[in-house]
């Protein structure tokens, strides 16, 4: 095996209608993470679009989960078994409500923070330790249910900045594969977008 190998799991909801959606940032980072590792999406097993490349030195396998987001654990999970990858092989990259639009955070750990695709993965790995990318895309208008809210598409003025972001996500993936969690959130989380208030 040539270098560490790493499973980088993008969430979302597979399907042209969900395709724009906030809740689809992860999927969109993985499509430009693949391209990055000049590696093609294809159905691969576990019920997932996989993509397998080099990113940052490491070999990675790209997944976009095929099943809705409340079942991306299967995905997850079987594919790091199947490789014999453990939690510290993993990052999954997801959309964050409590992050205001822009701001991309990592962390390793935690809780699922209503978000059911972090859910079914924590539940199908059995840890809720693996790493995360969260990309925030801040909180829904007025009294708008969060469930409606994330599968709307994002915003035009949003839509304007959102290749910068994804590719700002995607670059927080190859900080953490390149330096590890402390040096990827120094790099990250000093970066243009500081933190919204309330």
């Amino acid at each position: 095996m040539n270098g560490e190998r790493w499973l980088i799991a993008g969430l979302g909801n597979p399907g042209p209608s969900y395709a724009g959606n906030r809740h689809n940032a992860g999927f969109l980072t993985a499509d430009v993470l693949a391209e990055r590792a000049g590696a093609r999406f294809r159905a691969g097993k576990f019920r997932a679009m996989t993509a397998e490349g080099h990113l940052a030195g490491h070999s990675v396998i790209i997944i976009k989960p095929l099943t809705f987001m409340n079942e991306s654990g299967i995905a997850v999970g079987g594919v790091s078994g199947y490789y014999r990858l453990g939690p510290g092989q993993i990052v999954v990259i997801h959309d964050e409500l409590d992050l205001p639009f822009g701001t991309i955070r990592l962390k390793r750990g935690g809780g699922d923070n209503g978000h059911n695709g972090l859910r079914s993965v924590t539940s199908h790995l059995g840890t809720p330790d693996y790493c995360r990318v969260r990309i925030g895309i801040g909180r829904p208008p007025g009294r708008m249910d969060p469930a409606a809210y994330v599968l709307r598409n994002f915003a035009a003025p949003e839509a304007e900045e959102l290749p910068l972001l994804l590719d700002r996500a995607a670059d927080a993936v190859e900080a953490l594969l390149t330096s590890g969690l402390p040096a990827a959130q120094n790099a990250i989380h000093g970066g243009p977008a500081g933190t919204g208030g309330g």
